[in-house]
């Protein structure tokens, strides 16, 4: 069976997931991407290689164009954030099994996830969006606010303020780093960020906890630190759950951003309809002991998921970031590195070179790497990643 995978960038979750699930599922995998050379070298000499085609991924109608002169396909998919409605578009065009493309749309455009949530009655968040090069003079705007790229992700270009003189300001800086882009100004969610994580075929969906996370200090909005929670309350699944039937997610892999507001209340924050990043899906998958990523490609294929996955919910979890703090070049740092002793089960990987040089981002762009850490209970495992940043050192050098 051939699958074809949409990718800008290889990432870990594509390296040490989906490829080597796609070998033991018995697939032939063919790699679209407009970066071809940088896939090829990260496959290389690996057993679980797959055929790269450079193609213009981010346009439906080129990756229609271009799957037509190949193989015929038996599924096509993507974890990218950036490629969910064209893979979805792509999958309806051969009567695949996919994502809805409208859902997928709806996920990665904030704007217009603000207004769907808000027309479905469930929870209306006061939200504008500013055209590229526009002023936000005039906009109905509560203060505190957040601003952000319409389309963004991993934090970056996400930004708290306070006043109409600095939301100016900020909308001019982002809009100088992003000429093109689209900006939302929307109120400030008070209360704690928590993620939930599912899975469903095209009859059922999966719960399968989800995380606390901890952010950098305001005014920005960086990932430092997740914790995996078997279970939140059941009220509060109910109420993501609600929102994301309303958004229309189902088939596959979701990871959803909500604040839990100290009155109960579940407000979303975002919607990223693929399996959560930066080392926390094979965190996932060890943590709850399933076939993650074989689950994922399996309901791409059309096939029905078992209805129990045999979860486990006895093992606690640790992600955490080691981020640069200044502008300048990696000088010294840890390689990959896994380990498992003492019922832990710990794992690293860099995010950046050594010897590259590098802004200070202020978002998860200024990630060194990643450090995780499953076992038998929460102290266990928050010892075992403090260690290990502990015992390791990242230089930054001007």
């Amino acid at each position: 069976m051939r699958l074809y995978l949409l990718a800008l960038n290889p990432t870990d979750s594509v390296t040490e997931g989906f490829l080597p699930a796609a070998v033991r599922l018995g697939l032939d995998v063919t790699v679209l991407t407009d970066n071809a050379e940088s896939h090829r070298r990260a496959y290389a000499g690996s057993k679980s290689a797959p055929e790269v085609v450079q193609c213009e991924v981010q346009d439906f109608r080129e990756v229609i164009g271009t799957i037509s002169q190949l193989r015929a396909p038996d599924a096509v998919f993507s974890n990218s954030d950036h490629l969910q409605t064209q893979t979805a578009l792509v999958a309806e065009y051969f009567d695949l099994p996919g994502k809805d493309w409208k859902a997928a749309l709806r996920a990665k455009n904030k704007g217009e996830l603000r207004r769907h949530l808000a027309a479905s009655g469930l929870d209306t968040v006061r939200s504008a969006e500013l055209a590229p090069g526009a002023s936000p003079d005039g906009l109905d705007t509560p203060f505190p606010c957040v601003v952000k790229p319409r389309e963004g992700v991993a934090s970056e270009d996400v930004v708290l303020v306070h006043d109409a003189a600095e939301l100016a300001l900020r909308c001019e800086e982002i809009q100088h780093r992003r000429p093109g882009s689209v900006l939302v100004v929307e109120e400030f969610l008070v209360g704690e960020l928590c993620t939930l994580e599912t899975l469903g075929d095209q009859h059922t969906r999966h719960v399968l906890g989800g995380f606390r996370t901890r952010l950098s200090p305001p005014p920005d909005f960086i990932e430092e630190m997740l914790v995996y929670v078997p279970e939140h309350p059941q009220p509060v699944t109910e109420q993501v759950l609600a929102q994301l039937d309303a958004v229309g997610v189902g088939l596959g892999a979701c990871h959803t951003e909500f604040i839990l507001q100290p009155d109960g209340r579940v407000r979303l924050i975002e919607v990223n309809y693929r399996a959560i990043g930066d080392g926390c899906d094979l965190m996932l998958a060890h943590t709850l002991q399933i076939p993650y990523f074989e689950l994922i490609l399996r309901a791409h294929l059309g096939q029905e998921l078992p209805a129990d996955l045999g979860l486990r919910t006895d093992l606690r979890a640790r992600n955490e970031a080691v981020c640069a703090d200044r502008a300048g070049t990696l000088t010294a740092a840890p390689g990959p590195f896994d380990l498992d002793a003492d019922g832990v089960r710990l794992s690293y990987r860099p995010s950046r070179a050594v010897g590259e040089r590098h802004e200070h981002y202020r978002t998860n762009r200024d990630f060194l790497g990643v450090v995780w850490a499953v076992g038998p209970d929460q102290e266990t495992v928050d010892t075992a990643v403090a260690r290990f940043i502990a015992d390791h050192t990242w230089e930054i050098k001007p």
